[in-house]
């Protein structure tokens, strides 16, 4: 059973709750973006921007530049990501940071670890649009919470009316300030994690094993039992602590040879296949998803709490970074409502008319849409699978 996709469920429920009754305190936008007014942070935000107004505008040229690379970015992993559709293998650049849906080559992302990553990536969002406001003498009418359709958000309102009056580059430098706030704290966590995290793991989690990803049903494993998400521990007694020792493992053997593969629960008789690629090679009939993380053995039955701590804060760290990063680099495609569609208007607007700008981020809209979509394809499928497999017993 899938706990975190079923406290995500729970959780959406008791949002949607929520919106109901309390309805007229909700605002709605582009009709998928409802907004609760607060007045939550707005007096530190400009004791910010009074005490540091040079670094803040100094920052504000970076945060416009790399606004603008990162919308350009971002389109093209988009296009590359549809492009891969024509390919035998397609290769999505976009997935739905979930509890409960997984995504190849990531761990998996539980529900508590979600819901901390998202607030702290709202809150530092929305908080560095307040104090860029103020700094450019923008009012800001309101803070709070709002949902992007299914997505969980936090807003600063400024006074549209005075943003606007602003000049191009005082707009651009509120508007983006808050992806590339994302995209900052993603890289300080990053550093963190390689130079603090990951010296602090070494002393108390070790390898496990290597999880299986996927198999193929054409080799004589399938008919052994073990199946995907087992932890491989052992091949032949050789401990699998990194990819090469899997490989290192298989290497003197040969087609037809049975090998003894140890998970963290059971022992198998495996017979080889031939490599698809070269039928002289050994083939398990397996790919490896990552590497399982674990307490060490020196550790003592009495400490491996603190492995198990050191993992779930690791994981929060992890995922902290990934969407951070995520949001920052998303909240840059000039797409409708986003900051991102909003510096595309802005800029727009510098060089054309109000008519022509707005008719540009239509288009721009649309077409992000259309490339979104494309990508996020097989996760939709997937969706689609799993709301309506209660009542697959019915068919």
């Amino acid at each position: 059973m899938n706990w975190d996709l079923i406290l995500l469920v729970i959780f959406y429920l008791i949002l949607f709750t929520i919106f109901r009754i309390f309805r007229n305190k909700f605002e709605l936008q582009w009709g998928i973006f409802a907004l609760y007014r607060t007045k939550i942070g707005l007096d530190l935000m400009d004791k910010i921007a009074k005490k540091f107004p040079r670094t803040l505008n100094a920052l504000s040229y970076v945060s416009v530049t790399i606004g603008f690379i990162g919308m350009a970015i971002t389109l093209v992993f988009l296009v590359i990501g549809a492009l891969s559709f024509l390919s035998p293998v397609p290769q999505p650049q976009v997935a739905p940071v979930l509890p409960g849906v997984s995504i190849a080559g990531l761990p998996k992302l539980s529900f508590w670890h979600w819901i901390i990553s998202i607030l702290i990536a709202a809150t530092i969002h929305e908080f560095m649009h307040g104090v860029y406001s103020r700094l450019n003498n923008v009012k800001i009418k309101s803070s709070g919470f709002a949902f992007l359709g299914p997505i969980l958000a936090a807003f600063v309102e400024p006074d549209e009316k005075i943003l606007n009056k602003k000049g191009t580059k005082a707009q651009l430098s509120v508007l983006s300030a808050g992806p590339f706030s994302n995209i900052v704290l993603g890289i300080l966590i990053l550093f963190s994690m390689l130079i603090v995290l990951e010296p602090l793991g070494h002393l108390v989690v070790g390898v496990q094993g290597a999880e299986i990803g996927t198999i193929n049903e054409t080799f004589p494993i399938i008919t052994t039992g073990i199946k995907s998400g087992d932890i491989i521990t052992e091949i032949d007694y050789v401990k699998i602590d990194d990819a090469n020792k899997f490989k290192l493992a298989l290497a003197d053997n040969k087609p037809g040879d049975v090998i003894k593969v140890k998970t963290l629960d059971k022992e198998y008789d495996i017979k080889l296949g031939e490599n698809p690629s070269n039928k002289t090679q050994p083939y398990l009939g397996i790919t490896l998803n990552k590497l399982q993380f674990g307490p060490k053995e020196s550790l003592g039955s009495n400490f491996k709490w603190l492995a198990d701590l050191y993992l779930w804060f690791y994981l929060l760290v992890f995922w902290l970074f990934n969407i951070n990063l995520g949001i920052g680099m998303f909240n840059l495609l000039p797409l409708g409502p986003v900051d991102g569609g909003r510096m595309f208007y802005s800029a727009a607007l510098h060089f054309t008319n109000k008519d022509r700008a707005m008719k540009l981020l239509k288009i721009a809209t649309i077409t992000v849409l259309f490339l979104i979509l494309i990508n996020m394809w097989p996760f939709i499928l997937k969706l689609i699978k799993f709301i309506f497999s209660p009542l697959a017993f019915l068919f």
